[in-house]
């Protein structure tokens, strides 16, 4: 069926509605007195061609033009025509930009802001963060403010609560790190950022469960099964400053052996199993995972590579355990940097140094301590300011042992790194801030005044990549 013709009357209030019409008619008619501007400057008055092409019985309006053009002198006729039209095509054009900027702006934010916010985070260092767990997504909303060019690579060995819920019952990848690391890499002023966030208090299957878990489900099953696909959709939902990544994209489980030789089988059962014990091992089942080939590259274009923070043997480790990753991570000519947990977990890491944290990184990641600044130039400790008393649940600050580092090769670098809020956990911005100023010091970039003096100096230099490649 042919569409009916829109009448003049129909037009003409379309166009005098509000929105970018208007200021686009605005924008012509302001060229066209810059236009006339212009004519006058040049001793051109359109007046005369009116006067020259008018029609001759009309002598009374061709004396009223006459008088208006001899009024005011030719060239000031002329710059006030060209700064009228200038004026108002300012004006018009910032009115424009508010309107289709202000639909895409936090609240509370002003255009420019955001336009310096976007020009210089998007030059920011490409950063790939290693890790999961609640430690990751407190790195990332400090680093955000640095950098908008983050990857985070996350475990996907979670059975536990809401996700592992959704991974038996749906076949889906577990969402619960992977949902934490984009809302914390999100627009944090958008409502939408809340809702994600939001879980269920009560309701026959919903209990427990998060939205943001039964969202990135719902989008895993509409892109048939593609994981990749539906964290981009999330992301971009939540207008996320960075990527989030799988370490693979196999489903897998963690299996710990212990000193004694029992074995766990199942994240969520490691810590509880563990109280008492040592872990001697972690490796998965399946054994060999493949790793997420976007994960890989990231690791291999970026800048600077940042294992941790988070829980040792089922946050960190688990990603070092898929082949690929570690080697991609050695192999990457980016700065690297581990960052140690503030407290000691029961169960997992109880009683545990700094060196055995990063011995335990070295082992499972198959890198040995002739070559382990190829996986990390630096390990990041906090230092208290006052003492800390050891926590009912059994945790306490990680013991600093800097000999057993030296032993290791791994330059420490100590800075305060927690609140006096939240003396237990890593401030989100005091970290950010130390790592992004570590990525400057070993890019030998001007060293910041916050960072010196923070570099034990009773350790030896980390050796250059040239130097391991001959000993190796």
């Amino acid at each position: 069926m042919k569409k009916p013709k829109k009448s003049l009357d129909y037009l003409f209030r379309s166009w005098m509605l509000p929105g970018l019409k208007r200021y686009l008619g605005g924008v012509i008619i302001a060229l066209f007195f810059i236009v006339y501007g212009v004519l006058l400057c040049n001793n051109i008055h359109p007046l005369d061609r009116m006067l020259k092409y008018g029609s001759r019985g009309i002598n009374g309006v061709r004396e009223v033009i006459q008088d208006v053009k001899e009024a005011i002198p030719i060239q000031l006729n002329g710059i006030l025509f060209i700064a009228v039209g200038f004026l108002a095509m300012a004006v018009l054009i910032v009115r424009a930009m508010q309107q289709v900027l202000g639909t895409y702006l936090p609240e509370r934010e002003s255009i420019p802001d955001m336009l310096y916010r976007a020009r210089k985070f998007g030059r920011g260092p490409k950063v790939v963060v290693i890790g999961g767990g609640t430690g990751l997504s407190n790195l990332l909303r400090g680093l955000k403010k640095h950098t908008y060019n983050i990857t985070a690579i996350v475990t996907v060995g979670d059975d536990g609560g809401s996700s592992g819920r959704l991974r038996q019952e749906m076949g889906v990848l577990p969402p619960g790190d992977i949902r934490n690391c984009i809302t914390a890499l999100a627009d944090e002023d958008k409502l939408v950022t809340d809702l994600f966030k939001y879980r269920f208090q009560s309701g026959d299957g919903l209990e427990g469960h998060s939205f943001g878990n039964l969202f990135l489900t719902a989008v895993y099953a509409i892109t048939d099964g593609d994981m990749i696909a539906a964290v981009r959709t999330a992301s971009r939902v939540l207008n996320s400053c960075g990527q989030v990544l799988p370490a693979t994209l196999d489903g897998l489980n963690l299996m710990a052996e212990f000193e004694d030789g029992s074995i766990v089988r199942g994240e969520s059962h490691i810590a509880a199993e563990g109280d008492g014990k040592r872990i001697k091992r972690l490796f998965t089942e399946p054994a060999e995972p493949v790793a997420t080939a976007e994960a890989v590259a990231a690791i291999l274009e970026a800048e600077l590579i940042v294992l941790g923070p988070g829980s040792l043997y089922t946050s960190v480790i688990p990603n070092f355990i898929v082949p690929g990753i570690a080697d991609a991570v050695r192999q990457s000519f980016a700065k690297k940097i581990y960052v140690c947990n503030v407290m000691t977990q029961p169960g997992e890491t109880t009683d545990y140094s700094v060196g055995d944290h990063v011995e335990a990184i070295l082992s499972h990641s198959k890198t040995p301590i002739i070559a382990s600044s190829r996986l990390m130039q630096g390990v990041l400790v906090n230092e208290y300011g006052r003492v800390v008393p050891d926590l009912p649940s059994g945790s306490k600050p990680v013991r600093f042992d800097a000999e057993r580092l030296k032993e290791l090769g791994v330059t420490p670098f100590r800075k305060m790194l927690v609140s006096e809020d939240a003396p237990t956990h890593h401030d989100p911005a005091k970290l950010a801030e130390v790592i992004m100023q570590f990525f400057a010091y070993k890019s030998k970039r001007k060293l910041p005044t916050k960072l010196k003096g923070t570099i034990t100096s009773t350790l030896p230099a980390v050796q250059p990549l040239a130097k391991i490649g001959r000993k190796l």
